[in-house]
């Protein structure tokens, strides 16, 4: 599971999430808009998948 170089809006978290999954991007991106309103932690766990998921094309990547 990577970041994507291309396709990303901010991070590339929901494009590397759909592509893990076989989703469309914007759809899994209108999932986490969705769920923003129920009470929990997405903004946190988008923000580690940042820090978390590699870059696609990076050595850690590459693994």
């Amino acid at each position: 599971m990577v970041r994507p170089a291309r396709g990303k809006v901010i991070a590339g978290v929901c494009a590397g999430l759909g592509h893990r999954f076989g989703l469309s991007a914007n759809v899994v991106r209108l999932l986490f808009v969705l769920s923003c309103v129920l009470p929990g932690t997405q903004v946190l766990v988008y923000l580690v998948l940042w820090v978390v998921m590699p870059k696609e094309g990076t050595a850690r990547a590459a693994r």
